[in-house]
């Protein structure tokens, strides 16, 4: 039997309709961004300027991670038994809770304890917004959607770095209003009339299982989270040691995010007419050599580094979504929500170590260790790949499934994730078409070796 995915162009009432029913959680969830986006750059800073070393500073912004493994680990449970509204009431009070002793309590194993709570927090937070999301959602405003959300996330993200102009990282006003700005984010959803939804978190593969599918796939997850959690963890803490005042850390790291944000929808694009691993290839050997220019730039320009982040940041955010792609590449549409959702795991896994490792690097090579750690991660990656690419075919650009921007939190947007890219995915006639096996299971025609 043969069954057809006909792509069907949204209409733009319907999206409205869409957004406009969930519009409490995503401002609150663009108000949590902002929160977040603000926290990891001001305790880089409070850090620096309290004269923690790059491996204490490091370890402890890793704590982030642990409890955000925590959470994809238990907040599905906890969902279940309380329902998403209070989850998401509880979390995003523990979250600015957390934020709070921060400001009283300024040690590194008070600051270790509090970053794992927060993590769990947020990702409790992350898996309401986006079951949420993923329960409405229609084929209709699916793509667009998840583009929403996306943008509110860039944005937010982006906000959260301009709010550090408002005081000074050394005092406890800015820990003060990252509180109010995470209480206030509560205030739209708890005043919404909105039904909650009834899916819980997807179960994901194990990883053992996701290497054997797609060996570049996930150790290119694992390796983007170290990227990401050294990027947004560490970041202002290299910007600081080169002398930034906060205003151009702050600049700094908008434009990383800004960068991130320009950029997917190109390299997606690009991705999606070749074989990813080239593009995977390009870009990695691209954030080594930016790495490699702004060493000596960050020494001579503060100007020219913060420009040279825009790009740096455009090769560096994107960089899941494509390994997330080429995994998806060769699976069949039944097996991508569970492949998805173990590839959150690898990034949140390596998101772990990458702060540690490059705190520790930034002490043996001063504030250039950041970089040092761009250069040498992706270029394991970029000797990795072309390894595969020696060993396995890639499926051709009209039997890959559509490039779709992907946060890279938790594994609750996989659903809509899968739809999305399924419906994209055409014949030269307008539909995709997808053969079914006696047992059920399709199968898209991709090589099975990878």
């Amino acid at each position: 039997m043969r069954r057809t995915l006909a792509r069907k162009l949204p209409e733009p009432g319907v999206t409205a309709t869409t957004a406009w029913s969930v519009w409490a959680l995503l401002l609150g969830m663009g108000l949590l961004m902002m929160g977040n986006g603000m926290q990891g750059t001001l305790l880089g800073l409070r850090a620096s300027d309290e004269g923690f070393s790059g491996t204490i500073t490091g370890l402890v912004m890793s704590g982030y991670f642990v409890g955000f493994l925590g959470g994809a680990a238990l907040a599905p449970a906890i969902i279940r038994k309380a329902g998403h509204v209070r989850v998401f009431a509880a979390m995003a009070s523990l979250a600015s809770v957390a934020i709070l002793v921060h400001a009283m309590l300024v040690t590194p194993s008070v600051w270790a304890a509090m970053r794992i709570l927060t993590g769990f927090a947020y990702c409790g937070l992350y898996i309401v917004t986006e079951s949420w999301l993923n329960d409405r959602a229609t084929n209709e405003s699916r793509g667009r959607l998840l583009s929403v959300y996306l943008i509110i996330t860039y944005v937010g993200m982006g906000g959260g770095q301009l709010t550090m102009n408002i005081a000074s990282p050394s005092e406890y006003e800015l820990f003060l209003i990252n509180a109010i700005i995470l209480s206030v984010a509560l205030v739209p959803i708890l005043l919404s009339a909105n039904n909650e939804p009834t899916q819980t978190a997807p179960e994901g593969l194990k990883l053992r299982e996701l290497f054997r599918i797609s060996p570049v796939g996930t150790v290119g997850a694992f390796a983007t989270g170290m990227a990401h959690g050294a990027l947004f963890s560490m970041g202002a803490v290299f910007a600081r040691g080169y002398d930034f005042s906060v205003f151009q850390v702050s600049i700094f790291m908008a434009a990383l995010i800004a960068g991130g944000a320009l950029l997917q929808w190109p390299i997606g694009r690009l991705s999606d007419g070749m074989d990813r691993r080239r593009v995977i290839v390009g870009v990695s050997l691209g954030v080594a050599l930016l790495a490699g220019i702004a060493i000596p730039v960050a020494q001579a320009s503060h100007t020219a580094l913060i420009v040279l982040g825009i790009l740096f940041g455009g090769a560096v955010l994107p960089m899941y979504s494509l390994y997330a792609a080429y995994t998806n590449d060769h699976l069949r549409p039944s097996q991508m929500v569970a492949a998805n959702s173990g590839l959150y795991t690898a990034v949140a896994s390596g998101a772990v170590l990458g702060p540690a490792l490059t705190g520790w690097l930034m002490d043996w090579f001063g504030p250039s260790g950041f970089l040092v750690f761009f250069i040498a991660t992706h270029l394991a990656m970029v000797a990795f790949t072309l390894y595969r690419m020696t060993r396995t075919e890639s499926p051709q650009p009209d039997e890959q499934v559509h490039y779709a921007p992907l946060p890279g939190r938790t594994g609750e947007l996989s659903e809509s994730w899968v739809e999305e890219v399924t419906d994209h995915s055409e014949t030269d006639d307008g539909d995709s078409e997808i053969e079914d096996n006696d047992d059920g299971e399709g199968t898209a025609g991709t090589p099975q070796k990878r």
